[in-house]
């Protein structure tokens, strides 16, 4: 008898035991539901005079998260300790697709950036894999070098090396919001390993600075940097994206005009279906609406955390530092995602987790999520001593 089916049996009266996370699996569910209706709702009238087929979007998103849920029943049968093996792996595989995607024919080139790797039909969001790929590999050097990562500048300064590579490939295409989210990302990972105080500064000042420099380097950045301080003033050009979206907000309310009743989308709010979707979801279902997608994701970055902090404490530091990734991954991707669309932040091309139209991002996020649930089955097994049994 398995140990899951071990768990599963109880006597008469003895609640069963659950070997996962209910609250983490449903708040993903719940908003794979919504982000499915609202992309059939941003994109109906876009994929009708594109394609002559009102859910085109919609029937390939549903097929992207069939796959994606395949991808994760697989994912989750892989056990956490091997992931420690394919770190370095799963970087180099990165690398070598963020140069392979700079290569013209090879590379698609989308509203100015080469950030698809063209695939026959299919395109191939390279960031989303890298983005999973540091985490597990920062993981497993943070476990390798944890007395280096606590005692020694040089535990800290080894990872970086690899991330301004990364982040350079990403800059060529370009990426800035996957840049900042994967370097915000592994800083925070640091940080947690042990990372001097004093040295975290330096080193989060000079990211900083860099990462000011790159931005005021072009006047493209530049320019999507300062439009949104005051949209209104080129609202027909640099800042046309950010008013749209402050209307849909307006029209919102409290409660909403309705599902499917949004006007912005009328061609009226570019890319409606992908980064400013949480736009016209407050415009449909109003502040009330976005406030409940709010919580869910509270809930999906806190059991994240939680899980981590529970693997952490197991001494299963590897588990831990994913986990911790993970969750602060997300929970950056939603905060941008969402400031962007209220104008608190530039404009990037940051998807919103679990919602937003994206193959690759919906994919990214199914493996996340089985990693996170193995994480934590693994976690209730060693609690209940079914891994000592096993053993």
């Amino acid at each position: 008898m398995t140990p899951f089916k071990m768990a599963a049996t109880h006597e008469r009266g003895i609640p069963p035991v659950v070997l996962y996370d209910r609250y983490l699996l449903l708040a993903t569910i719940a908003l794979l539901v919504l982000g499915l209706l609202m992309v059939a709702s941003t994109s109906i009238v876009i994929a009708d005079r594109l394609y002559h087929q009102p859910f085109h979007f919609l029937f390939r998103q549903i097929s992207y998260l069939a796959l994606g849920v395949i991808l994760g029943f697989f994912v989750f049968k892989i056990n956490i300790k091997n992931w420690q093996q394919f770190g370095t792996v799963l970087l180099l595989i990165s690398l070598v697709l963020l140069i392979l995607v700079l290569v013209p024919k090879l590379g698609r080139e989308v509203n100015g950036s080469m950030r698809w790797l063209g695939i026959g039909p299919l395109g191939i969001q390279v960031s989303e894999f890298a983005k999973v790929a540091v985490i597990i590999y920062l993981a497993d050097y943070l476990v390798r070098h944890d007395r280096e990562v606590r005692t020694q500048i040089s535990g800290f300064v080894k990872p970086l090396i690899i991330l301004g590579v990364v982040a350079l490939l990403l800059l060529r295409e370009p990426d800035f919001g996957a840049t900042s989210v994967i370097i915000t990302t592994s800083l925070g990972m640091l940080f947690l390993a042990g990372v001097r105080l004093w040295q975290f500064a330096v080193l989060f000042g000079f990211v900083v600075v860099s990462l000011a420099s790159i931005a005021i380097s072009s006047p493209y950045r530049m320019l999507r940097l300062t439009s949104f301080l005051n949209p209104w003033a080129s609202q027909f050009d640099s800042g046309y994206q950010l008013t749209q979206s402050l209307i849909a907000f307006g029209r919102g309310g409290w409660f909403g005009v309705g599902l499917g009743e949004s006007i912005q989308k009328l061609f009226y709010l570019p890319e409606a279906h992908t980064d400013f979707l949480f736009a016209v979801l407050t415009e449909e279902l109003g502040l009330l609406g976005g406030l409940v997608i709010l919580a869910l994701f509270a809930v999906v970055v806190g059991r994240a955390l939680a899980i981590g902090r529970k693997a952490y404490a197991e001494n299963r530091h590897f588990a831990a530092y994913i986990a911790y990734g993970f969750g602060i991954e997300t929970a950056l991707q939603v905060l941008i995602n969402i400031g962007v669309n209220t104008g608190v932040l530039p404009t990037k091309g940051l998807t919103l987790p679990f919602m937003s139209y994206g193959g690759s991002s919906l994919l990214m996020m199914c493996v996340v999520i089985a990693i996170l649930l193995k994480i934590d089955h693994e976690s209730r097994l060693l609690s209940y001593g079914y891994r000592n049994r096993r053993e």
